[in-house]
């Protein structure tokens, strides 16, 4: 699946960084009927996790009530350049990355 991720190019260090991340999934409850009665099976996304320079900075356990393509906004501090790694688990084996670089200054 695809996902639109949104962090600062450069930044100085010590500042604190807003990083936003959106992913395209159905994001299917298992709660819901199809019209003839059969129950439509649970998937979701469950986790997401961001490693900034490869340490976790980052962690979200995600359940039924999130809403299709699911957004998330966090903060961090930038501390030194790298690479943020971004990565969703969830249900059927489900599994996206992403990553994004950052110049510190």
């Amino acid at each position: 699946m695809a996902a639109l991720i949104n962090v600062p190019a450069k930044a100085r260090r010590g500042d604190v960084i807003e990083i936003r991340t959106l992913t395209s999934h159905i994001m299917e409850t298992g709660f819901r009927h199809t019209a003839d009665g059969r129950l439509v099976p649970r998937d979701i996304i469950t986790s997401f996790t961001c490693r900034y320079n490869g340490t976790e900075i980052f962690r979200a356990d995600l359940f039924p009530a999130i809403a299709a393509n699911p957004y998330l906004s966090f903060f961090t501090v930038a501390k030194e350049s790298g690479k943020f790694e971004f990565e969703w688990t969830g249900d059927n084996g489900y599994s996206s990355t992403a990553s994004a670089s950052i110049t510190v200054e």
